[in-house]
């Protein structure tokens, strides 16, 4: 499935909360869980700064979606966020059975713009969604707003490197 332009204002809402998140002094990242209907159903932005490295947006919406939402629901919506799910991440995705992700900016451009700012290697190895939980359907990058993310990711690390 290709990204849709119906879908371009989720993507940026992602941006923003993304934008949101650094502003707060935390990691560039954004999330919006969308139902079936195209309602926007909850969002979230990284939380991480607070010493928990597991409030991450997207492990938010998944659990969210379990405490809110039934299965049938669940595997109809769709998340949006601003970087390609962790493994944690895509776990917490597949184990609640969320539907399709769709996300800006994908892992390996994560690791590359890292590298570039010699950032260190995280303690979780990156691997794609699709290693991890191979039945979600997943579309991303969208370079439309990849460079959008890649701004906010050099701000962050240029004013904690």
């Amino acid at each position: 499935m290709v990204v849709k332009d119906t879908e371009l204002p989720h993507l940026r809402r992602c941006v923003e909360l993304a934008a949101e998140a650094l502003e707060a002094g935390d990691e560039p990242f954004g999330s919006v869980l969308v139902g079936a209907d195209g309602k926007v159903l909850a969002e979230d932005h990284n939380r991480v700064a607070s010493g928990d490295h597991t409030r991450h947006p997207e492990f938010e919406l998944a659990r969210w979606s379990a405490a809110h939402m039934s299965p049938e629901e669940r595997a109809a919506a769709t998340v949006y966020t601003s970087g390609e799910h962790c493994p944690m991440c895509s776990a917490a995705h597949a184990w609640v059975g969320l539907g399709r992700i769709v996300y800006v900016a994908s892992s390996q451009q994560l690791g590359e713009w890292l590298g570039e700012l010699g950032v260190p290697a995280a303690p979780v190895r990156a691997l794609s969604i699709q290693q991890v939980a191979p039945g979600v359907a997943v579309d991303g990058p969208v370079p439309e707003l990849t460079e959008d993310i890649r701004a906010l990711h050099f701000r962050f690390h240029r004013r904690t490197g």
